[in-house]
């Protein structure tokens, strides 16, 4: 007999984009004819799907972790890597999907229902892809995105029209055999259904799904018997039948105290208040059992309740009960079918937004966070100092820089960028093209950027000294140093006293 598995947890693995190409044509007489790169594969992705034959989530539980095949990088002579074959994954109808939060996420109703579970990473652009008039040759070629990774919880809810509830041995499993074609086990001793039943049944031109969910106790909100659990298997359901045991050879049992020990457990659980409640008054066919139905039926009645006899083993009074679950399923069709289809809203990104937020740290740090910034970051093979610099010329053009420097921070700063593993942190230094009124307290003048001290240091102007020949001709002067054409103050003084004393020319 094959194992019931309602709830597992799945770790999807997409699959990793393959890495762009860097290649260079080269043929006979064009040593240079340009970058020729392709760009890598994309990554499989790893994908839900409804499928009829499917009825238990057992595989998930033997193997929780799927990983979907990863594109394969670029070639050269123009030629883009392979994609990789995404994972096809079979779900039984009625599986929702929950994230790791534990917030529902999908719904997964119909055969041929679809959900991605878990998105592949986008290749690489080659080479050939990062060409423009600017850069002709590019000498890089970005990395491909990892696949995105995903727990998720996946839980079956059983997609029936009629749930049947009641105690342990009431006949709720012998009653679904008799008004369908389901063969649940039967035996004459509690707790013999362990996993929910389903059986179709006909009334009339209505077809509807029925389900007999293991048997409630009192205290099964706390754990005993079989719990809570399989509850979720009547959730989507229109009504609820209460399948009372009138037969029971329990003294201290009786129909009404049993509905209302069932009823105080279905509202510990919560979320089934609004659903129709129908009683069976089961075992008929037994003396007893026909006494106590009798008895019990007009004050059933006086609390709302619409009550049938029946008797699983004579099939007394099926037909009416059929044909009652069946109204109550056509009814709840029609009015579903009056409803609005759901309206798509669609929300597109504002045309002045960023795309990224840049936070300051206690310690000092910065931050930044955002889906486009950390996706350049991913792409970029950091053991390439083209493929750096391209990476500080985009983070640049998006505006990084102008708000690193509103956050506060200068030069040396340590910047994060990303969350996670795959977090990068590095030393920021601005780049060249940053204004001089932003460099804040680095700069020593206006103009002078401390970075390219090295290269606007001026070294000081030699003195323009005399060569031997110059100061051969400068012997009739009288100056202290021979080497220098400056002549000191007093010597001038008394020469040009003695040129107008003498009126000698000379």
């Amino acid at each position: 007999m094959t194992t019931f598995v309602d709830r597992v947890t799945l770790y999807a693995i997409a699959g990793k984009g393959g890495d762009g190409c860097v290649s260079v044509k080269r043929e006979k007489f064009k040593p240079l004819g340009g970058p020729d790169g392709g760009n890598g594969g994309r990554g499989g992705d790893v994908i839900l799907i409804v499928d009829s034959s499917v009825t238990t989530l057992l595989d998930f539980h033997h193997s929780p972790h799927r990983k979907a095949t990863s594109g394969h990088q670029g070639y050269g002579d123009r030629k883009d890597g392979h994609q990789g074959e995404d994972l096809i994954l079979g779900v039984p109808n009625g599986t929702v999907v929950y994230d790791h939060n534990g917030e529902q996420i999908a719904d997964l109703i119909g055969n041929g229902t679809t959900f991605l579970a878990a998105q592949g990473g986008f290749g690489g652009l080659g080479n050939l892809g990062l060409s423009s008039s600017k850069r002709r040759a590019p000498g890089f070629a970005l990395l491909g995105e990892p696949g995105q990774e995903r727990t998720l919880t996946l839980e079956l809810k059983s997609v029936a029209d009629i749930a049947l509830v009641g105690f342990p041995s009431a006949g709720k499993s012998s009653l679904i055999a008799a008004i369908s074609a389901a063969r649940p086990k039967i035996a004459d001793y509690p707790f013999t259904t362990l996993v929910p039943n389903l059986g179709v049944v006909q009334a009339g031109e209505t077809r509807f799904t029925v389900a007999d969910v293991p048997g409630l106790i009192p205290g099964a909100s706390h754990g005993k018997g079989l719990g809570l659990e399989f509850l979720r298997h009547v959730e989507r359901c229109v009504a609820l039948v209460h399948v009372l045991d009138c037969g029971t050879l329990e003294t201290d049992r009786n129909p009404v105290a049993d509905l209302q020990a069932i009823e105080n457990e279905l509202a510990l659980y919560g979320g089934l208040e609004d659903r129709v409640r129908i009683v069976a008054l089961n075992k008929i066919d037994l003396p007893d059992g026909k006494a106590m139905a009798d008895m019990v039926e007009s004050e059933l009645q006086s609390m709302g309740y619409e009550v049938y006899q029946v008797s699983a083993a004579s099939r007394e009074g099926l037909q009416n009960l059929n044909y009652a679950m069946g109204r109550l399923v056509q009814k709840n069709r029609e009015l579903a079918g009056l409803e609005e289809r759901t309206r798509i809203i669609l929300r597109p990104v504002p045309v002045d937004d960023s795309g990224f937020v840049v936070k300051a740290n206690a310690d000092g740090s910065f931050t930044i966070r955002g889906q486009k910034v950390e996706r350049w970051v991913r792409q970029t093979n950091f053991k390439n100092a083209e493929a750096i610099g391209y990476l500080a010329d985009r983070l640049a053009q998006l505006g990084v820089e102008k708000e690193l420097f509103k956050k506060g921070a200068v030069a040396g700063s340590e910047v994060r960028i990303g969350d996670g593993a795959t977090e990068v942190i590095f030393d920021w230094e601005p780049t060249i093209e940053a204004g001089a009124e932003q460099l804040a307290g680095h700069l020593f003048r206006r103009g002078e950027d401390s970075r390219l001290e090295s290269t606007w240091a001026m070294t000081e102007k030699p003195v323009d000294e005399l060569s031997e020949d110059e100061i051969a001709k400068q012997w009739e002067y009288n100056v202290e140093d021979p080497r220098t054409p400056r002549l000191s103050a007093p010597i001038v003084k008394e020469e040009i006293a003695q040129i107008n004393e003498d009126g000698d020319d000379k």
